[in-house]
C-alpha cells in the first residue's frame, strides 16, 4: 500500500511539473481591461506606416533598444514589415510577411526568430471584440533552429484602457497570448510565453506590449527549475501612417 500511495504521487508531481504553465498564468492573470468598447476594426496599411517603440529587455541589466517597424510594400502578395532594431548592443533587421493586417505567414512570434506558418497565423483575429478569444495548434517551421514542431495558440480579447505614451494618449484594447514553443527537449519543457499587448486602432498597431517568458527544468519534481526567458517591456514614442 505504501509503494503504491507513493507511485501514484509521483506521477501527480511529474504530471503537474509538465503542465503547461501558460494554464496557471491563464488562471491568475484572466483577460486584461477595465471598460467595455467597441470592436476594434482591421487597420488598413499603406507603405511608409511606421511605428517606433522603446524597449527594456531583461532582469539585472536589461537591453534597452527601440524597435522600429515600417510598412515597405502592400500588394498582392499581401504586407510586408521591416522590423529594425538599434540600441548599444547591436542592430538587426528583418522583414516580416502578412497575408492580412491579422495572418502572419513569416516573422517572429516571441523573440528575433523566424517562421514560416502554413496556414497563416491568426495573431489577430479583427475586429477585436471584448470576450473573443481564439486556440489552435500553428503549423510552422522555425528557421533559426530548424524545428517544425506545431505551437501552442492561445488569444483572448479583454476590456479597454487609456494609455498615455511619448507618442500621446490613446484608447487600447487588451489582448493577452499564451504560447508553448516548438523547444522541448530531453532535458527540459518548451518555453511557456505570456505576452498582453494592447492595440490601439488610432495607431492601427499596439501602444504597449509586457511580454513575460520562462521553461522549466524536467527531472526531480522537487528540484526543477523555472528559468526566465523574456522579461520586456514595449512603449510607443512615435508613430506615422502614410
Amino acid at each position: 500500500m505504501h509503494e503504491t500511495h507513493d507511485a501514484q504521487r509521483r506521477r501527480l508531481l511529474l504530471a503537474a511539473a509538465a503542465a503547461p504553465l501558460a494554464s496557471v498564468l491563464g488562471a491568475c492573470a484572466g483577460t486584461p481591461g477595465a471598460s467595455d468598447g467597441p470592436p476594434a476594426p482591421a487597420p488598413v496599411y499603406k507603405a511608409g506606416d511606421r511605428w517606433v517603440y522603446r524597449v527594456t529587455d531583461g532582469f539585472r541589466n536589461p537591453d534597452v533598444y527601440d524597435e522600429t517597424r515600417e510598412v515597405i510594400s502592400v500588394d498582392a502578395r499581401g504586407i510586408a514589415i521591416r522590423m529594425s532594431r538599434n540600441g548599444p548592443r547591436g542592430d538587426t533587421s528583418r522583414v516580416e510577411q502578412w497575408t492580412t493586417p491579422g495572418d502572419l505567414a513569416v516573422g517572429a512570434i516571441f523573440s528575433d526568430e523566424t517562421r514560416r506558418f502554413a496556414p497563416p497565423l491568426p495573431r489577430w483575429r479583427f475586429p477585436l471584440a471584448s470576450g473573443a478569444s481564439w486556440r489552435l495548434w500553428a503549423r510552422q517551421h522555425n528557421e533559426t533552429t530548424g524545428s517544425d514542431a506545431p505551437v501552442n495558440y492561445d488569444a483572448r480579447v479583454g476590456g479597454w484602457r487609456s494609455f498615455t505614451t511619448p507618442a500621446g494618449t490613446f484608447d487600447a484594447v487588451g489582448v493577452r497570448i499564451f504560447m508553448r514553443l516548438d523547444d522541448e527537449d530531453p532535458w527540459r519543457f518548451a518555453t511557456e510565453v505570456n505576452h498582453l499587448l494592447w492595440w490601439s486602432p488610432a495607431v492601427g498597431n499596439t501602444v504597449r506590449e509586457e511580454r513575460r517568458a520562462e521553461y522549466r527544468e524536467k527531472g526531480d519534481p522537487f528540484g526543477g527549475i523555472n528559468h526566465p526567458m523574456q522579461n520586456a517591456f514595449y512603449e510607443l514614442t512615435s508613430f506615422r501612417r502614410a
